[in-house]
């Protein structure tokens, strides 16, 4: 097996997980009111778009893995909106999460991005971009889960909405820049392949 071939089984298997996982942590939000949870559930949606993305393009030519590299820059700060949406709504209603649920959704999460970010990380130089914004993103958020984690474990003690808030917010700074990140290194390539004339 070629070393694009073994990159595109690990991509496609993230995407698959990322997508599973979505659907049990954006159930468990909705109950129990987390906001750190609910943006957490979009980054695992974004995340299964943004590998099923990948795979496509690891067959495209380096000028359109560039662009595509660009983009993702764009789908990555789509959790910090969902961030600050889920944060008006708790704004309206200023009830703490259920703290033992919150907190094993997380111990969940962090599994699955644990799996995802080893599976991911002797990749993590290949393909440009497209990889760099795929291991940033499962890296991130395996961070992330640890604060849910710690976020439910404050919550159970204080009864207090701010752990969750706290924890969504940096989760929505972490993506941001992983943004910042995709989008320089997309740039670069971009610019190198205007340079070169070959497609």
């Amino acid at each position: 097996m070629t070393r694009d071939e073994a990159l595109g089984r690990a991509i496609k298997l993230v995407a698959l997980l990322n997508l599973a996982y979505f659907g049990v942590e954006f159930a468990m939000a909705l109950h129990i009111g987390s906001v750190s949870l609910l943006a957490d559930s979009v980054d695992f949606l974004e995340d299964a778009a943004v590998n099923f993305l990948i795979f496509a393009a690891l067959a495209w030519s380096l000028r359109q893995r560039a662009r595509v590299g660009m983009a993702l820059a764009g789908l990555l700060l789509v959790p910090a909106l969902a961030f600050f949406w889920a944060l008006w709504r708790k704004y309206a209603a200023p009830v703490s999460p259920e703290a033992i649920p919150l907190t094993v959704t997380g111990v969940g999460a962090l599994v699955i991005n644990l799996f995802c970010a080893f599976s991911l990380a002797r990749f993590r130089h290949h393909s440009g971009s497209l990889t760099k914004a795929a291991f940033l993103s499962a890296r991130n958020d395996a961070l992330a889960n640890i604060a849910i984690i710690a976020a439910g474990v404050a919550t159970l003690f204080t009864r207090s909405l701010w752990p969750d808030i706290l924890v969504g917010l940096g989760i929505a700074v972490m993506n941001i820049d992983a943004a910042s990140a995709v989008w320089r290194a997309a740039r670069k390539e971009h610019s190198e392949v205007q340079r070169d004339p070959t497609p």
